[in-house]
């Protein structure tokens, strides 16, 4: 008898049905047609390089192979490409006489990333992106921040649903430099650029965590981190909290902290942004937007996509400028520039903000029935902060009532049974992500088991607005 091969797919990698391979060809061919009326021309690169012509950029240096899927062939070693950049780098300089300069190229197809997988990050996805090679000019960094602004919106995004993030590499260099990181100490700078790329997600305590010893997440996983004291922690948490604000605002109070190049460059892409038309509520000057790979060496930017509410559903694309990455092929120097909208994450982020357009009431369960009035009551609290609730008013126990909010499309249930009321004290269960998480238990356990933990929080009854408008938000209270 034949032993059965299990019919399973590898981490961190999903199989595409008809409706959402659509959707993503559809994301593609709208960039795309932007990208072309913006003058840059198509062009494919292989799968597959050869892994010195990748470099080793990659953010996640945990992995064995520092991120990239790789094997070798005829005594050279292949990898698959991480990105559509580092193939336009090689392919630049392979036929760098015969091309234009500035040459403007856009690309589309899937990459692989070899890191741990979790809940919308995957190993394999797609990416669509443009680039222009041979201009050193800030005002093709706010070229690539305007058409961005152009390919989301004719993607499907409404204008207000998004906003392009900006900032300079060479702010952070000012900082490392004055409290004495040294431009080779390689290993730092990536731990304090992977940091501060989480300042969104984790906020200044956070960050400074990260900066000084390391933080232990909500799994209990730790991550060690950049070892530096209180006194380096505050200079590069300073620039990172200016603050946000219209563009000429923000760059007013970072001529406080820093001066020089970066200052200029960022001068520089703000007159071109607003040559090109472009709001503040469209892009914004934010000094945390640092990018998690190594190779950038300027501007950089990252786009969000935002929910009328104030959710933000993260970051669907990014980009900046990468002066040594074609000069890694050729003894002179080759300014470069470019975008990247990441297709998987933008379809699914499309879905998430049209599933949040039609989200239902927080639902507050009636856990005993002599005491409705107090469900009623948070009820009431949470529609006079502006928040859509209802109490369940009818006759079923807590798993008809859960399966009442879900076919509510509730975002979150909020319980209240006789040990929290003692303890004086709600469960806010969020059923949106749970929802999500459940997705995973066939494919990765291991990741299901830890986050499911997150889905239920217990909080005093005092702070029920504050939290479950954080929840709504995805912050943690």
């Amino acid at each position: 008898m034949s032993i059965l091969v299990p019919p399973e797919k590898p981490r961190g990698f999903i199989d595409r049905t008809g409706a959402q391979a659509d959707a993503e060809r559809r994301i593609v061919e709208a960039v795309g047609a932007v990208y072309e009326q913006w003058g840059f021309e198509r062009l494919e690169t292989p799968a597959t390089e050869y892994t010195e012509a990748l470099g080793k950029f990659l953010p996640d240096l945990d992995r064995p192979n520092e991120g990239v899927f790789s094997f070798q062939d005829d005594e050279r070693w292949l990898s698959l490409r991480y990105d559509l950049t580092a193939p336009l780098a090689r392919y630049v300089a392979e036929n760098f006489d015969a091309l234009p300069k500035p040459y403007r190229r856009w690309a589309a197809g899937p990459v692989w990333r070899n890191e741990k997988p979790g809940p919308g990050r995957y190993r394999e996805f797609w990416q669509c992106d443009a680039d222009t090679v041979g201009s050193a000019s800030p005002a093709a960094d706010a070229e690539m921040i305007a058409m961005a602004c152009a390919a989301l919106e004719a993607a499907g995004v409404q204008r207000g649903g998004y906003q392009l993030k900006f900032s300079t590499r060479k702010l952070l260099d000012a900082v490392l430099e004055k409290i004495g990181i040294a431009a080779d100490a390689y290993s730092t700078r990536l731990v304090v650029l992977r940091a501060i790329d989480k300042f969104d997600r984790l906020g200044r305590a956070g960050v400074e965590a990260l900066l000084g010893a390391g933080r232990k997440d909500g799994s209990g996983d730790f991550t060690k981190g950049a070892g530096l004291d209180a006194g380096q922690r505050t200079a590069i948490l300073d620039l990172v909290s200016v603050g946000a604000g219209a563009r000429a605002e923000v760059l007013a109070r970072l001529a406080g902290l820093v001066a020089g190049p970066a200052l200029e460059e960022l001068r520089a892409i703000e007159a071109a942004l607003s040559a090109l038309g472009i709001a503040d509520a469209q892009a914004a000057l934010d000094p945390n937007i640092v990018r998690g790979l190594e190779y950038y060496t300027g501007a950089v930017f990252e786009a969000q996509l935002i929910g009328g509410d104030g959710v933000n559903f993260g970051s669907v694309g990014g980009g900046g400028r990468y002066d040594g990455l074609v000069s890694r092929f050729r003894a002179e120097p080759v300014p470069a520039t470019g975008f990247s909208i990441g297709v998987s994450r933008l379809a699914a982020a499309l879905q998430a903000q049209q599933a949040a357009q039609t989200r239902g009431p927080v639902v507050v369960l009636v856990m005993d029935q002599a005491r409705v009035g107090d469900s009623l009551a948070m009820a009431a609290e949470l529609r006079a902060a502006g928040v859509r609730a209802e109490a369940y008013l009818g006759g079923g126990g807590m798993k008809a009532q859960l399966r009442y909010a879900d076919k509510r499309n509730a975002p979150i249930a909020v319980i209240q049974g006789g040990d929290e009321l003692a303890r004086g004290t709600v469960t806010l269960k969020d059923l949106a992500r749970g929802a999500e998480i459940a997705k995973l238990a066939g494919e990765d356990r291991e990741a299901y088991a830890k986050l499911r933990e997150q889905v239920q929080k217990e909080i005093p009854r005092g702070e029920l607005i504050v939290a479950v408008r954080a929840m709504l938000q995805g912050r943690n209270a």
